[in-house]
């Protein structure tokens, strides 16, 4: 009893302490605390609660900024108590879904809070996915009523929805939008529903069908651990770069509910253009994925001279690992301002690695952040000695329950499996191999196709690279790697470049050049496309 006692004071004690650094424990009117603490214990801690809380402490705010221009929170909170009124009136009602597939605007925004004050259930769509994707996808959740962007709306035909709104429009429309349905109701609180809705977030999709990856509430403790090590502030412009409809992207539409961020969005990515929005919104972190900063670093040097980033203290990368050198040349030309997240759509995060990590590591995952538990296992689920290679496990307040078409990841002691195999260096860092089930035995020896690619990325010739194991007729499987470059190089060099800094099984059997890899929306290399070419 004295020990739960001793954890629960440590706990609420470390918990001040981080949200106080972060500016979030802050002064407030004893009449906006009251109104703010009510729209949490009416609403809960998700989007509902969580933007509503907002506009009653802090109502003129500016809490997004798009290419439409800037909405407060106050003005979010009434748009969204208009559009629930819309959507429940086309159906919607507690426990149902809805699909969002819009790309980074209000409209998503919009619709996300709205559908969580009705206690529904938001299924965020990848807007990259093929049509047979999404027509599984839609078929297997079967959303009430979709919100999509109008470029968008071929991609779903024949979906079996009976309601579409539009919510970003580019010529003429049919059928009601965002827009239309905020102007044409009342703005006025609306009841809190019966139930808190949960979000659905889709896998990748890269080695078979998206599956969906549900989530009631985050909860204080999640965003105490991600601000543990992340030390992003209350009232920071942030250029949220990554998909918000990726597990990224979407964290930071979170964090500013508690923190008071304004979101400066645009739709699409563009490396110049990304550069320019966080220099001209005076933005104060950036939220990315490693594919976006290779193509800022790909640019001309007299280009990337011409944008000052100095305002920028935090580039919060996630989503896959970072290649080779990446974080060093990214932090050599815009400062040590890199912090790299390590998770994955079912744990959510595992670890983070600071500037400071990745100088002394560049390929390191980092450290697990307060309240997450890092295990390395072995096949029989027994943990490892220090340094040694095993399977990543991982335990934190944000695991998903399962999918919702059935099944889930491994559990062990608590623990959830990531589907990844790495191991703790002697300062604790985590370092990530490759995938389980991407390890191939050539000549005897298990190789993983991660560090042969970190090899080839720090090729200076070598843009982007990635390996899949090939049959062969002397070793069982050999690595055959797919690899862009920057200016002309020989398939001979690039396997002596391998030979002189890896054991000679490491060697890729052959290397094939092309003008880029293929990715989704989410910047991960579709191995899958690669290994059938």
């Amino acid at each position: 009893m004295l020990q739960k006692v001793r954890s629960g004071l440590t706990a609420a004690g470390t918990t001040a302490r981080v949200l106080g650094k972060s500016g979030v424990i802050r002064p407030h009117s004893p009449a906006g605390l009251v109104r703010g603490g009510l729209a949490l214990r009416s609403w809960g801690l998700g989007p509902a609660g969580g933007f509503t809380a907002a506009a009653r402490l802090d109502p003129h705010r500016t809490a997004v900024v798009d290419e439409l221009g800037s909405l407060t929170y106050d003005e979010l909170h009434r748009r969204s108590n208009a559009l629930a009124r819309a959507f429940a009136d086309h159906g919607v009602g507690s426990g149902d879904g809805v699909a969002i597939m819009c790309r980074n605007h209000r409209g998503f925004i919009d619709a996300s809070i709205a559908t969580a004050k009705l206690g529904a259930d938001s299924l965020y769509l990848n807007t990259a996915f093929a049509r047979p994707q999404l027509l599984e996808v839609v078929e297997r959740e079967r959303p009430k009523l979709i919100v999509l962007d109008q470029e968008f709306a071929g991609l779903l035909e024949g979906a079996e929805v009976d309601v579409r709104v539009l919510a970003w429009t580019d010529g003429p429309t049919e059928g009601p939008t965002i827009e239309s349905l905020v102007a044409s109701r009342s703005d006025a609180d609306v009841p809190p529903a019966s139930r808190h809705g949960r979000i659905v977030i889709l896998t990748s999709g890269t080695t078979g069908t998206p599956k969906g990856a549900p989530r009631s509430e985050a909860g204080l403790e999640a965003a105490v651990s991600l601000l543990s090590r992340m030390p992003l502030r209350y009232g920071w412009r942030t250029h949220i770069a990554a998909p918000l409809f990726h597990t990224w992207g979407f964290a930071h539409f979170a964090l500013s509910m508690l923190l008071g961020s304004t979101m400066v969005l645009r739709r699409r990515f563009d490396p110049e253009s990304c550069l320019a929005v966080a220099t001209d919104e005076r933005c104060d972190s950036i939220a990315v994925i490693p594919v976006m900063l290779q193509r800022i670093l790909a640019l001309p040097a007299e280009t990337l001279d011409r944008y000052d980033l100095s305002r920028v203290k935090v580039v919060a990368s996630s989503g896959s690992a970072l290649p080779g050198d990446l974080a060093l040349t990214w932090m050599d030309r815009f400062g040590d301002n890199l912090y790299n997240i390590y998770g994955s759509t079912e744990v959510a995060y595992a670890s983070i690695a600071t500037p400071e990590d990745l100088r002394a590591a560049p390929d390191a995952a980092g450290k697990p952040p307060y309240a997450t538990v890092v295990k390395i296992l072995d096949e029989a689920g027994v943990e490892v000695p220090h340094g040694d290679s095993g399977r990543i496990f991982v335990g934190n307040g944000l695991l998903f329950p399962g999918y919702t078409g059935g099944g889930g990841k491994e559990l062990i002691g608590g623990l959830m499996s990531t589907g990844d195999v790495g191991r703790f260096d002697a300062d604790g860092r985590l370092h990530v191999e490759g995938r389980d089930d991407e390890m191939i035995v050539s000549g005897g020896e298990n190789v993983f196709p991660k560090e042969v690619e970190d090899c080839l990325a720090r090729h200076d010739a070598v843009l982007e690279v990635a390996a899949v194991g090939v049959d062969d007729a002397d070793f069982g499987k050999r690595l055959r790697a797919y690899v862009a470059v920057a200016r002309p190089v020989t398939e001979a060099e690039l396997k002596e470049h391998v030979k002189d800094n890896l054991a000679r099984f490491k060697v890729p059997r052959e290397i094939v050049f092309l003008d880029e890899l293929p990715r989704n929306a989410t910047g991960k290399v579709l191995k899958r496309d690669l290994s059938t070419e």
